[in-house]
């Protein structure tokens, strides 16, 4: 049992705490009302809407499409299904790169528009000084560095990182908590790198292929529960295989429409 299970609602300062105290740190990514419900019921301790929605949504071949409107919109849905869970959202690519005036704009209308209590930006040390002026506007920022999508085609494809060493990501993570991020998203790097970050900060590392060492793991909701399988990375562990169930429902409906059996006298008026 979570020593939080108890907590109505989970704050920036509830998810330090968890790291100080040990506790690892659930999140799981989701895109509507519905999924919020059931997430929010479950007790993850963090929602985030990715712009993997991009992907597992809109089926975009990545991330780089999504556009601010877009994710407005989902997290707005989101935000409506959650009472617990501490709420955070994409920053989409091209809306935090051009200048920090622009990204400051963007961010202030995520906060206001969609309900999001943070917003998450890809980088390190590059991103610091935008951090920086974030938090210093009343933002709450989570940090993302290792593997970062919204860079797939500088970094040549979704490569594993870490491998030469921790020092650079250390520094990014150093970086960024020195901005002030309150935590950082610790993205497909070797599990001993992402050991030496998390002991690097003070704030909590959340891990997605990055090991176990992290202070809280996130995945994709489709992954999760086998939603999506145009492809599954190797870090993606499926608690459950909706897809086939859906399957086998819709198919089970097509059948007795077309030889009428449904809608018999229970479903009619």
């Amino acid at each position: 049992m979570s020593k939080h299970a108890e907590i109505k609602k989970i704050t920036v300062s509830n998810i330090r705490k968890m790291k100080s105290e040990n506790e690892k740190i659930s999140c799981i990514t989701a895109y509507d009302y519905t999924s919020a419900k059931i997430l929010d019921q479950a007790g993850i301790d963090i929602v985030l809407v990715g712009d993997s929605l991009g992907m597992v949504m809109n089926g975009y071949e990545n991330t780089i499409p999504v556009t601010l409107d877009e994710m407005i919109y989902h997290t707005k849905s989101v935000k409506r299904g959650l009472q617990r869970a501490f709420l955070v959202t994409d920053m989409p690519f091209g809306t935090y790169n051009v200048s920090h005036e622009k990204a400051i704009e963007n961010c202030v209308r995520v906060i206001k528009e969609s309900g999001a209590e943070a917003v998450k930006l890809e980088g390190g040390a590059e991103v610091a000084p935008l951090v920086e002026r974030l938090v210093k506007s009343g933002i709450n920022v989570m940090g993302h560095i290792g593997l970062m999508p919204q860079s797939v085609h500088v970094m040549g494809g979704y490569k594993i990182q870490g491998k030469d060493g921790s020092e650079k990501l250390a520094a990014d993570a150093m970086a960024l908590e020195k901005a002030g991020a309150f935590s950082i998203v610790v993205e497909g790097v070797v599990a001993d790198t992402a050991k030496k970050i998390t002991a690097a900060v003070s704030i909590p590392t959340i891990g997605i292929g990055a090991g176990v060492h992290c202070d809280g793991q996130v995945l994709v909701y489709h992954d999760v529960f086998g939603l999506f399988d145009d492809f599954t990375p190797k870090f993606v562990k499926r608690y459950a295989n909706l897809k086939e169930v859906a399957v086998k429902a819709a198919e089970n409906y097509v059948r007795e429409v077309k030889s009428g059996v449904f809608p018999d006298g229970g479903h009619s008026f």
